[in-house]
């Protein structure tokens, strides 16, 4: 039996986990690195952090996996995104990654989205906002800001295709990065060159890899100096991957038509697979081809969620006992006596796409307890989901199951929740690794185990639990929902200036 690693590339650390061919985590490791922030929300990373970082964490998983560095067939990498890098003509680092949460090229984006071009479909339908985070945003800071590095770069790419240069010596991007960030269409030609064109930046076009390799597929072997970075043989392929989020759809197991991944944690984002385009105001996409070939992904997100629950410990002094909450909460009543939660804490990404929206509980009385409060703010965050789903459904995807992956899949009571709001059941994989275990698999189907990122998902995703939908919660969840629903244009005006 083969063995194939996962390498998952996050903001604060890379975990290298190796896995056998039926999804088994046999080994695993992290190796921390460090950003650098700056005033005017800027983040920053140096790139050989990556590289030290996969050197150690990769030999240290193989260590404890027990196996011999020849038993590894091939790796993937699933990389944080938009985390933009200008590199030299050998490859070196001119100045350090302006990471995803930078977004300093706010002018920028706004310069961005007034061009008016065809590719911004994916922005909202055309309306936007174009995101700071993304590709062009930040190439255009660094021309305008940093005109000298701008010309000297010879590739502008991200974290995902620094690595895979790196490991390779090929320079290439991932099909799902250019795609959800770079306003790469594979309907539309390729590269978005009116809309660089509308912006002055058609040097860009050059600095960014003409090779588009698609996730799974085969980027190459690892280099004699890559191979002993890590430890592992010269015939170990690299296959590619993506953003991590979209990778973890991967790793959930959510590939059919209908089917939606949850990823939770801090934040909530959404992924559905469509058959077909779908572009609608408040919602971004649909990103053809993406993940897999044929198919589109539609992509929603709420800015706050686990953050409110954390919110609330630090409120408490960090001493809350979630689990002692967790059955305090179960035993409540859906509305927890007349307490609603406007989920927007720090705004609201989709479907209002409104940075100035504001969080608020609703209803309190001095009977309410912190149970109350726990769990009001979980069926809070749970209708922002299903505010999601119903703008998803209106654009024509109607989800079918959610998936859910991340921290929200410690508690039975928040699935549950989830399920009798959305009406939806909810599948919860026995992996809870999403990206590196999704990396893992395009790195099977690199290698030739799997014939189809399908195949190899039916191998390498374990199921867990199902959680089906109460009727009679659900029922009274409805009607909650429409109370929900009214509480951001009612709060809304308390949240911006006086005229």
């Amino acid at each position: 039996m083969g063995f194939v690693i996962g390498i998952d590339g996050g903001t604060e650390s890379l975990r290298a986990r190796v896995f056998d061919l039926a999804g088994e985590c046999l080994g695993s490791a992290a190796c921390p690195y460090e950003t650098k922030f700056a005033p005017g929300a800027r983040a920053e990373q140096d790139p050989e952090d990556w590289w030290r970082a996969a050197g150690v964490a990769v030999k240290k998983a193989v260590a404890e996996a027990g196996i011999a560095a020849s038993d590894v067939d091939a790796i993937g990498l699933a990389t944080t995104s938009c985390t933009v890098v200008a590199l030299d003509a050998q490859g070196r680092a001119l100045r350090p990654a302006i990471i995803w949460m930078d977004v300093r090229a706010e002018a920028e984006a706004a310069e961005v989205l007034a061009t008016g071009d065809p590719a911004l479909v994916v922005n909202c339908n055309g309306n936007g906002p174009v995101s700071a985070e993304w590709m062009i945003p930040k190439a255009r800071w660094i021309a305008r800001n940093e005109p000298a590095i701008f010309e000297q770069a010879a590739t502008i790419c991200e974290y995902q295709d620094y690595m895979s240069l790196r490991l390779t010596g090929r320079r290439c991007a991932s099909l799902d990065n250019v795609s959800m960030r770079w306003h790469y269409s594979t309907l539309r030609g390729g590269y978005p060159h009116s809309l660089v064109a509308k912006l002055d930046m058609e040097a860009l076009l050059d600095k960014w890899p003409a090779d588009v390799v698609a996730p799974g597929e085969v980027i190459g072997t690892l280099t004699a100096e890559a191979a002993d970075h890590l430890g592992l043989d010269r015939g170990v392929k690299v296959a590619q991957g993506g953003a991590d989020a979209f990778i973890g759809m991967i790793g959930l197991g959510v590939s059919r038509p209908g089917q939606l991944a949850l990823i939770t944690g801090s934040s909530h984002l959404m992924f559905g697979v469509s058959a077909k385009p779908v572009s609608v105001n408040g919602l971004w996409g649909t990103y053809a081809d993406a993940v897999y070939p044929g198919l589109h992904i539609i992509e929603g997100g709420q800015t706050s969620t686990g953050s409110i629950i954390n919110w609330l410990r630090r409120l408490a002094g960090g001493t809350l006992d979630f689990a002692a909450l967790n059955v305090e909460a179960a035993k409540l009543e859906p509305g927890c006596d007349g307490l609603l939660v406007l989920d927007h804490f720090q705004g609201n990404r989709t479907p209002y796409v409104d940075a100035l929206s504001r969080g608020a509980f609703v209803g309190l009385t001095l009977g309410h307890g912190m149970p109350h409060l726990f769990r009001a703010a979980i069926e809070g965050i749970c209708f922002g989901t299903r505010a999601i789903l119903d703008g998803m459904t209106g654009a024509g995807f109607s989800a079918t199951e959610i998936t859910i992956g991340g921290g929200a899949t410690s508690s039975d009571l928040w699935l549950q929740i989830h399920a009798d709001t959305a009406g939806l059941p909810v599948s919860v994989p026995a992996s809870s690794e999403a990206p590196s275990l999704g990396a893992a698999i395009l790195a099977g189907v690199g290698s030739g185990h799997f014939a189809t990122i399908d195949e190899g998902m039916a191998a390498m995703v374990r199921p867990g639990r199902r959680i089906e939908p109460r009727p009679r919660e659900q029922a009274l969840y409805d009607d909650l929902y429409k109370r929900y629903a009214q509480l951001y244009p009612a709060l809304r005006p308390f949240t911006r200036k006086p005229a």
